[in-house]
């Protein structure tokens, strides 16, 4: 894991694409959100904000 985000930061200073860092991490926070959701009794209480 540690490796795949060493690879992504190389990727991403070399290219210049630093723009995609907060797309990324929105995207990883609300990946994790729904898996917590599912396994847990906040799944009702996240349901409803959306």
């Amino acid at each position: 894991m540690l490796e795949f985000l060493s690879d992504l930061w190389d990727f991403l200073r070399v290219r210049k694409k630093l723009w995609l860092l907060p797309i990324v991490l929105v995207l990883v926070l609300l990946g994790g959100l729904v898996v917590v959701s599912q396994q847990s009794v906040l799944g009702s209480f996240i349901y409803t904000l959306f």
